[in-house]
């Protein structure tokens, strides 16, 4: 049976920046208030479509493997917050990058969504039924955004990652992976008014509202992203001690210290960037992937523990031993479209629009 080995590896941040700073010129916050809760510093703000931002995290990741788009059979993209509906967005990305070659599956789990990819492409290779597969984890979060509901508005930005993983007999990728759902605490984080569930027949259509229990949200979070992770080392047969790195969803860094804590690793072995770019869900892990192998933080053989938690309340794990190689077979200088302003000034008119919405719904 084989392997799945990560063979190539990108990432997409946009350029515009929300810093804790601009928030606290229409919330009811301050920059302390925000880290000292948080761990956010700041965060990114898309100025054009997710599609976009996956197109050019892939083209990275297929030049770090040195593969055509052609080569490709397989697109699985992690989003909830995708282009459009119909047709999927994994498609919309395939006909960007020209991978004419490839099935293309959205999935949405949420901040889950990339390792999920990562655990149904993985085991789509083992069984033979695909050679080569991208797998993106990204989200443009803010056009979802209630940025009248401070809890929520302070958490989220937007980014996008992408790995290639390949059919290969050395025994690398993911070795061992668990995924879970806690269905009964599926309210525990939601965005209301979109999805069929919703009257398109109210005025309140147009707006998005979050319900997030922030305190059952981290309890559940720490305990199943433990517990996921020590299966997964049971299954592999191997310990913490084993572990050199572990690559979490990037939440919240109160999560993140309590996870290392509950799990038994010292803080200075989890990768963090929750500063830079605050909670962007699907696209967390896999931008702190290629993040940890640009700061030289991976090494030829390492075993690598990843841990996520969404909404749904999906959870899951995965364990990876790295291959030989931690640099681009080639370099890729792809980018966005030009962007011309801040963070603060793309989200302007949906913050007014929020802020009129509800002075209208207290008169």
């Amino acid at each position: 049976m084989p392997y799945a080995e990560i063979t190539g590896w990108g990432k997409c941040v946009p350029p515009a920046v929300l810093r804790n700073e601009d928030l606290a010129t229409f919330i009811d916050t301050s920059d302390e208030w925000i880290t000292t809760r948080t761990g956010i510093k700041e965060r990114r703000v898309l100025h054009c479509n997710l599609s976009d931002m996956a197109r050019v995290a892939s083209l990275h990741a297929l030049a770090a493997a040195d593969l055509d788009p052609m080569e490709i059979d397989l697109i699985l993209l992690g989003s909830l917050t995708s282009d459009s509906q119909c047709p999927n967005t994994a498609s919309i990305v395939a006909d960007q990058l020209g991978a004419r070659n490839a099935a293309a599956i959205d999935i949405n789990s949420a901040c889950t969504g990339f390792l999920y990819g990562l655990h149904l492409g993985t085991n789509l290779i083992k069984t033979g039924a695909h050679q080569k597969i991208l797998v993106i984890g990204g989200e443009f979060i803010t056009h979802y955004m209630n940025w009248s509901q401070r809890e929520v508005a302070v958490l989220f930005g937007d980014a996008c990652g992408a790995v290639v993983i390949e059919a290969s007999e050395s025994e690398t990728g993911m070795i061992a992976s668990r995924i879970g759902c806690e269905s009964d605490a599926k309210y525990a984080i939601q965005i209301t008014n979109v999805g069929s569930g919703y009257s398109r027949l109210t005025d309140d259509f147009l707006y998005n509202a979050w319900n997030f229990e922030g305190q059952e949200v981290f309890k559940r979070a720490v305990k199943a992203m433990a517990q996921a992770s020590a299966d997964v080392l049971d299954q592999a047969g191997m310990s913490l001690e084993d572990v050199k790195l572990v690559v979490p969803h990037q939440a919240n860094k109160r999560i993140l210290d309590a996870l290392a804590k509950r799990i038994g690793i010292s803080e200075d072995k989890v990768f963090v960037n929750v500063h830079k770019y605050g909670n962007t869900s699907a696209g967390t892990i896999p931008v702190a992937l290629a993040e940890a192998l640009e700061e030289d933080r991976i090494k030829p053989g390492d075993h690598i523990l990843m841990a996520s938690f969404g909404a749904g309340l999906t959870y899951g794990a995965g364990l990876i031993k790295w291959s030989n190689r931690v640099s681009p077979l080639i370099t890729c200088d792809a980018e966005l479209p030009p962007c011309e302003k801040t963070g603060l000034e793309i989200i302007a008119s949906h913050v007014d629009r929020y802020k009129k919405h509800s002075l209208e719904s207290v008169s």
